[in-house]
């Protein structure tokens, strides 16, 4: 018989790691979160919240889009059309009313984040961080590359107190001894002159720059120090901005004005006239019914359609003298019809009359002319 190695246990009993190892396979939870997810607020909304957030941080790699962040999508399983929602109860492990709630309630602490959206997007969930968790780093010692300090302005880059290799100790290969190549026994000069010509010489590059960057500094310095009051800044944006905002606010009420007329206007034509000429020609007609025109007119009409047939004598009105109150209404008929029909008053009172067939006896349309006319000077008096 075979002797088999006996199974590495999933649990062992060891609650500090040796100086050789470390942790690996675990997931680090903020204090606070698993104070709320386990408080008694939580458990009121359901007893599982706490284990769908634990298994929402312990979900599948694949629906980890990075980290903090997972997403559900919809799914082909066994040629069915799964939803997004369905996956995501699946990975919690509980119902959809109860994932709901969950999810609801966790958003509403701001333990999570969730953004749900349209044709196929999925389902997002971001696990958030507590506040009380994030501590920042101060100091430049775990920085690996450090800061380097500025390069000396001076001229000679050489060192000062080392050799100026003003003698060669290598071999000579010109054995003529006698030969002197008149270069100087210390070394070049430090500022090369050209004797042929009197071009000025070049100045040094990197000093150059220094000074540039140096003057850009100090003119910089000098713009931030400048300083303008805040009354100043006021009254210019004011000059500025004041013109504008009443050009525009002036054009803003002219054009609700004519919109405000024109609105009246076609109210006027539309609605306030016709109905004006409506009650004036009703009046009219109730005051030419009231002494007999329209009956004596109406009666004429049926006559005329009954051809032959014999019309008595008294229902023919008989011509009459008016009474002063009566001359009156005559005469603030005639003005109705004026103003709103445009028929004179000469018109009017020729239809009233007894020659023309009416009942208006001829001594009676003086009286009403010019108790009109004195009605129509005294309204445009009032006018």
């Amino acid at each position: 018989m075979n002797a088999q190695p006996l199974p590495t246990p999933r649990f062992i009993r060891k609650t500090q790691l040796g100086a050789g190892e470390y942790r690996k396979n675990f997931h680090q939870i903020d204090q606070d979160i698993i104070a709320a997810i386990t408080s008694p607020e939580a458990d009121a909304v359901t007893p599982l919240m706490s284990k769908i957030y634990l298994r929402l941080v312990n979900a599948p790699a694949g629906y980890w889009e990075q980290t903090g962040v997972l997403r559900f999508e919809a799914e082909i399983r066994e040629n069915k059309h799964v939803k997004a929602w369905l996956v995501f109860c699946e990975v919690a492990g509980v119902a959809s009313a109860t994932a709901h709630k969950a999810l609801v309630w966790l958003h509403e602490q701001g333990i999570i984040g969730y953004f749900s959206g349209k044709n196929g997007v999925g389902l997002r969930i971001f696990l958030n961080r507590a506040s009380t968790s994030i501590g920042t780093r101060t100091g430049s010692a775990d920085k690996k590359i450090l800061q380097f300090g500025r390069v000396s302005s001076a001229e000679r880059p050489a060192s000062s107190d080392e050799t100026a290799f003003s003698d060669s100790y290598a071999v000579k290969e010109i054995q003529d001894t006698d030969l002197s190549s008149g270069a100087p026994k210390t070394g070049a000069d430090t500022k090369s002159v050209d004797k042929l010509t009197s071009t000025p010489p070049t100045p040094d590059t990197r000093t150059g720059i220094r000074s540039a960057v140096e003057l850009h500094e100090v003119a910089a310095e000098s713009a931030g120090a400048q300083h303008i009051p805040l009354g100043e800044i006021i009254a210019r944006l004011k000059s500025e901005i004041e013109p504008g905002l009443k050009s525009a606010a002036a054009q803003a009420a002219a054009q609700a004005t004519r919109c405000e007329i024109e609105r009246t206007r076609t109210w006027f034509e539309t609605k306030a006239l016709p109905k004006a000429v409506r009650v004036a020609q009703s009046e009219c007609y109730s005051l030419l019914k009231k002494h007999g025109s329209l009956e004596e007119k109406s009666q004429r009409l049926r006559a005329g359609l009954a051809v032959g047939r014999h019309v008595p004598s008294e229902v023919m009105e008989t011509a009459r003298a008016r009474t002063s109150q009566e001359i009156s209404e005559m005469a603030e008929a005639c003005l109705a019809l004026l103003e709103t029909q445009g028929q004179s008053i000469e018109v009017t009172l020729s239809e009233m009359s007894s020659e023309g067939g009416g009942w208006l006896l001829p001594e009676d349309a003086p009286r009403i002319r010019a108790a009109a006319e004195l009605m129509l000077a005294e309204r445009e008096r009032r006018a």
